[in-house]
């Protein structure tokens, strides 16, 4: 509960995008179809962090938005 609570604080948000952008570079800089793959996984970190909503709260049944 504690991951999902500071995930919607700005720090958590950074980090997620972060994240993606690196799996994203990562992914271009390997190329070929594995390097594309990652590139795409990359995205849903990074528009999860932009948009400020949090992928593991529905799972963990609590607001994915940062109040």
């Amino acid at each position: 509960m504690k991951l999902v609570h500071w995930m919607n604080r700005p720090v958590g948000r950074w980090v997620r995008s972060g994240a993606g952008l690196a799996l994203i570079a990562l992914g271009l800089a390997l190329g070929g179809g594995v390097g594309v793959a990652l590139a795409l996984v990359g995205v849903v970190p990074l528009v999860a962090g932009a948009a400020g909503v949090c992928l593991v709260a529905p799972v963990l049944r609590m607001s994915s938005r940062e109040r």
